[in-house]
């Protein structure tokens, strides 16, 4: 009987429950960021706009991916989210080479 006081007496942010829907809430909330980045990058005035835009949308991607792992307590959306982060680096790298070489950034 003392437990159930005591877990009566928890404030209810103290439990899981509570940081598993914050961490699912926070997800969908980049999500909707992410909707307006793709704006971006499918009407973005320059080509540096766009690149920057994809960066940002690979980065969010990312950072759902963890929230989600760690939300819903799957370990493999962490080590998704990793090797995307390094194929958004090698990315992100690529079109920046390719964008000097043609003289659009220097």
């Amino acid at each position: 009987m003392s437990t159930t006081i005591s877990q009566a007496l928890q404030p209810a942010f103290a439990t899981g429950e509570f940081i598993t829907q914050v961490f699912l809430v926070s997800a969908a909330l980049f999500m909707l960021l992410a909707i307006a980045m793709f704006y971006r990058a499918v009407k973005g005035p320059t080509t540096q706009d766009r690149v920057l835009a994809v960066n940002v949308l690979g980065t969010n991607t990312v950072v759902v991916l963890a929230l989600l792992g760690a939300g819903l307590g799957e370990p493999s959306l962490l080590d998704i989210a990793l090797v995307y982060a390094l194929l958004n680096f090698l990315m992100a790298v690529a079109i920046s080479k390719f964008t000097v070489e043609r003289g659009g950034v220097l």
